[in-house]
């Protein structure tokens, strides 16, 4: 009885999950990505501060403890190390194609084949195909006026320009969210000064961050059973909470809002002081409409003497500095542009073929969706991790790849059991599936129309965020109900 061949699209913590548990189950796999090294967004976003937002015991992997970890929330280049050890723990490097970058997989229906091209010139064809391309790794950059006549270092946050010293020299850093909070406290370490352009304000909620001492890796080490007792105790803890946020940021009831909004306030009351400082860090939209931060160090950071929060919006850029709607230049040598991700486009750095020629990305061009974020009708024998609406704003995205990853080996067994070329979710189920995950955030804080973030598109849909706790999609996902697929 044939095995079915898979081909994984990436090699971050996603792809190197599925093709752990695709070689686990037996079958052929072939991871291919582009970079000289695994680990997606934490091989490329090297700029310092760089954190992990969720706790550790969250973010590893269920069946892979890692007991290195210097802190409760994972920095990255400890994460990359993770990422690392993970292809020599579970023996992936034969089975790792570094340097090939897919830019076409195309379905052939006689064939029953997935038929790739890479970059490189190099083709691949396998029964599956298992896109782990993630979603935040795609810089988006504003198109501001003037932005390319300055004459200084400038580079995005996610591409990190190490060669650039900012020892003593002026920097504008624009944009002041996720990656920004965390970049902010350690360039105003050594810059003579730096300029936060902020165009929104954030709810921001204490990390409450500590070092895992000596002492607890001993444990791990000396009495391993133990230790992962306690561990999986720690997790399962941490995790009931981080799903009960759900409740609190993100469904419209009055109490969990109103607990969380006064936490955030107190975080922001406690470590600013200066009222007029508060009234422009305090935002005006409910909290959980855009993503909320996690971060202990980005108030202390404004208030140096080396450090200016700018609320003006920018008007140009010029060869010198960055001029703000009040006509104000500020002069600076380097700027930092922390402005996020394209994320709503889908814009995969692959183009993705389906039956009868349709292509994937004219499907999505309005909206993206896919059946539980995973399979599509009319792309046969393809599971994508990461898809449309299995982002979170709470909780870990590698709870949501370990679901997505054992739907698909359940999928490959059911494929191989029944001798069969394809498994294609059906139309109506797909439709079916979209129209009620809608109608649940219809009742979301994401939903309210005076709600702008990258979690919906221009038109108001939501195409990120899963709309109910995990432990939903842990139930849907637990088996491939083959009456919403057609199987040939």
């Amino acid at each position: 009885m044939s095995k079915p061949r898979v081909a994984v699209v990436g090699a971050g913590l996603g792809g190197l999950c599925a093709a752990i548990k695709v070689k686990e189950a037996g079958f052929d796999v072939t991871v291919l990505e582009k970079a000289d090294k695994v680990g997606g967004t934490w091989r490329d976003n090297e700029y310092p501060g760089c954190a992990c937002d969720t706790p550790v015991a969250l973010y590893e992997f269920s069946f892979a403890p890692n007991p290195k970890w210097s802190h409760l929330f994972p920095r990255a280049p400890e994460v990359q190390q993770y990422s690392e050890d993970l292809c020599d723990q579970f023996q992936l490097r034969p089975h790792l194609k570094l340097g090939e970058e897919p830019v076409r997989a195309e379905w052939n229906d006689a064939k029953g084949v997935w038929s790739i091209t890479t970059k490189q010139g190099t083709s691949y064809e396998a029964e599956v195909l298992m896109p782990a391309l993630g979603q935040l790794n795609r810089p988006s950059i504003p198109d501001i006026p003037g932005k390319d006549k300055f004459k200084g270092p400038s580079f995005h946050s996610a591409r990190w320009d190490k060669s650039v010293d900012l020892k003593g020299k002026r920097v504008a850093c624009i944009g002041s969210a996720a990656s920004a909070v965390q970049l902010i406290p350690e360039v105003a370490k050594v810059a003579g000064h730096l300029d936060v352009f902020q165009r929104t304000p954030n709810w921001c909620i204490p990390r409450n961050d500590m070092e895992i001492t000596e002492e607890d890796k001993m444990l791990f080490f000396t009495d391993l059973e133990a230790a992962m007792r306690l561990g999986a105790m720690n997790r399962e803890i941490i995790y009931d909470r981080a799903d009960r946020f759900f409740w609190q940021a993100f469904e419209w009831t009055d109490a969990g809002r109103n607990a969380l909004t006064k936490q955030a306030l107190n975080h922001l009351h406690a470590q600013v002081a200066d009222p007029e400082l508060r009234k422009k860090l305090t935002p005006d939209y409910p909290i959980g409409c855009k993503r909320v931060l996690i971060v202990d160090d980005f108030y202390p950071a404004l208030q140096r003497d080396n450090v200016s929060l700018v609320t003006e919006g920018i008007e140009r850029i010029t060869e010198t500095g960055v001029v703000t709607k009040d006509g104000v230049e500020h002069a600076c040598d380097v700027i930092i542009w922390a402005t996020g991700f394209e994320t709503t486009g889908w814009h995969w750095s692959m183009e993705v073929v389906g039956k009868g020629g349709v292509r994937l990305q004219e499907i999505w061009k309005e909206a993206p969706e896919a059946y539980l974020g995973i399979t599509v009708a009319g792309f046969p024998n393809m599971f994508m991790l990461y898809g449309p609406n299995t982002n979170l704003g709470h909780n870990t995205i590698t709870f949501m790849i370990e679901q997505q990853v054992g739907y698909t080996v359940d999928a490959l067994k059911k494929l191989r059991d029944k001798g069969a070329k394809s498994i294609e979710v059906k139309p109506d189920a797909q439709t079916r599936f979209n129209a009620e995950l809608q109608e649940q955030l219809a009742g979301t804080v994401w939903a309210d129309p005076h709600c702008h973030s990258w979690y919906k598109t221009a038109d108001g849909r939501i195409t990120q965020n899963w709309g109910w706790h995990t432990r939903e999609y842990a139930r849907r996902t637990k088996e491939v109900a083959l009456a919403d697929y057609a199987v040939a």
